[in-house]
């Protein structure tokens, strides 16, 4: 795939989702943007706004292989990872793989299994393998996790731990359509039968090689310097009380760089980090006990961010 052909490439690959996702371009260049940086995505809305549409056209839009797996309160880690399994015939244990070894996974309504089952999905998100008894298994690449949960319902959920938060590099949310796109969705084609028409217009080298390419793209030391000024302001906030980690620094860095390939670009601008702060920031920050009694609140984090946002200087 030559250098002139990506932008294309990746145009034709927005466009394919945008067929489903309607008058959502921001969340759907958001989406490509986490998949191109390597990272996982956490999709947090209510219930019927196209979570888990926007996973499937993503997966029906790329030639890679799709697992959906839907989180309970029963959920055990070998549901989801696989379990080793005793064969007579050979006299020894064999590794059936879970539903977790495919190129896209869709893991919803994820805060609704125990911390124990969640836990078993950090080491797939940091490092693309799985351990069992004692062996360490490769998961196919591209690897994305999509996991979706609803920021209403609390009943019978359990939240994520910091630790596997801080492995989603962004976290969206879709919202519901205007008045214009909604009736369009109403008199389109089913949903369903739309994602299911859908054909592949990259492969999974395709991707690859867009993931590395993001490696490429320019990032000024300007840019950097604001970056940091920004992360630096959340740990010395008396609003918050654990501000964002080295690995949330990283996350910017990287997806800054995939937003700007997404946009057609070799190099990122100061807008590329405005527009990619809050997705890949608010959801990492725990609160003051004064602000937030819990340390979390998505509206409260979103409002203390874009306020350090407006503080620190932006390059020229």
């Amino acid at each position: 795939m030559s250098q002139s052909d990506e932008p294309g490439t990746v145009r034709d690959l927005q466009d394919s989702i945008q067929k489903i996702i309607v008058g959502k371009p921001e969340a759907v260049r958001l989406t490509l943007a986490a998949l191109f940086a390597r990272g996982h995505i956490l999709i947090e809305d209510v219930p019927g706004v196209g979570k888990t549409t926007l996973a499937h056209a993503l997966a029906r839009s790329v030639d890679c292989s799709f697992q959906r797996i839907q989180f309970t309160n029963d959920l055990l880690p070998s549901d989801i990872v696989g379990v080793s399994v005793y064969d007579a015939k050979k006299g020894e244990f064999e590794f059936k793989p879970g539903p977790l070894f495919a190129n896209v996974i869709l893991a919803d309504e994820i805060n609704r299994t125990t911390p124990k089952t969640q836990s078993c999905l950090l080491e797939a998100m940091n490092e693309a393998q799985v351990s069992v008894d004692g062996r360490t298994y490769d998961l196919p690449r591209p690897f994305l996790l999509m996991a979706t949960q609803n920021p209403v319902e609390y009943h019978g959920t359990f939240p994520l731990p910091e630790s596997q938060l801080d492995r989603f590099i962004v976290r969206l949310e879709i919202g519901y359509p205007d008045l214009k796109d909604e009736r369009r969705i109403l008199t389109g084609t089913n949903p369903a039968h739309a994602v299911a028409s859908l054909s592949p217009v990259m492969h999974a080298r395709d991707i690859l090689a867009l993931q590395d390419r993001v490696e490429t793209v320019r990032v000024d030391e300007s840019l950097v310097d604001y970056m940091l000024r920004l992360v630096h302001r959340t740990r010395s906030s008396d609003l918050i009380e654990l501000g964002i980690s080295p690995r949330g620094a990283l996350a910017l860095h990287r997806l800054c760089q995939a937003f700007a390939m997404v946009e057609g670009r070799d190099y990122c601008v100061p807008d590329d980090v405005k527009k990619m702060a809050i997705p890949a920031l608010a959801h990492r920050l725990i609160l003051s006990s004064k602000v937030s009694p819990t340390g979390r609140g998505s509206d409260q984090t979103v409002e203390i961010l874009s306020e350090i946002l407006d503080a620190v200087p932006v390059p020229v």
